[in-house]
């Protein structure tokens, strides 16, 4: 399937010339993630890990936690263009997805999923098994974390995000709650409410 076939969802349900999101973008020399922090009908958290040259993308409604006890539902939403990696901005009424945007962490991640014989495994054929484990190297989240998708029916598919144990765990700190600022820019979801 072409990244363009990919991204026909994304092009159906917007107008980029009205929401002034972008449409295209290459990939770079290694592969990243963003986590984009929406305020929306509801706030929530879309994760995006480029995966063939499209952002392979989840919405999480309470954000990702640093601590292994926590499970948090990620809710697989349509493919992005490469260049939404760096989108900020206000997505006006009438639009799908209207809110507000910032990039509330960004950077590169590791491929480390493997089989049950512990075989590596590409990340595209661990997505479509269903279990991806990663790496982030980002601002506010390093070390390893797992999605994995839950066996629930329903028109879109539900995963689990969870920090996997080792680097970055920190049971006590709550950043989805206590950091709402954009990494690229230091602008609040708020910020751009009130034209900031």
């Amino acid at each position: 399937m072409s990244n363009d076939e990919r991204l026909e969802t994304y092009a159906g349900r917007r107008d980029t010339s009205v929401s002034g999101e972008p449409s295209g973008g290459e990939p770079g020399e290694r592969p990243i993630f963003v986590i984009q922090r929406h305020d929306a009908r509801r706030l929530h958290f879309d994760l995006r890990l480029e995966i063939n040259g499209v952002l392979v993308s989840w919405a999480v409604p309470r954000g990702p936690s640093l601590d292994p006890g926590e499970k948090r539902l990620a809710v697989r939403t349509e493919d992005h263009p490469m260049d939404y990696a760096r989108f900020e901005g206000v997505i006006p009424r009438g639009e799908y997805g209207a809110g507000t945007v910032v990039v509330w962490d960004t950077g590169t991640y590791d491929n480390h999923s493997h089989d049950r014989r512990k075989e590596p495994v590409a990340v595209e054929d661990a997505l479509d098994r269903g279990h991806l484990t990663f790496w982030l190297h980002g601002s506010r989240l390093t070390g390893p974390f797992a999605l994995t998708r839950t066996p629930t029916g329903g028109r879109q598919e539900s995963w689990l995000l969870v920090k996997a144990r080792g680097a970055g765990v920190d049971r006590q700190a709550h950043p989805a709650e206590n950091s709402p600022e954009s990494v690229l820019t230091g602008r609040t979801n708020h910020d751009l409410a009130e034209g900031s």
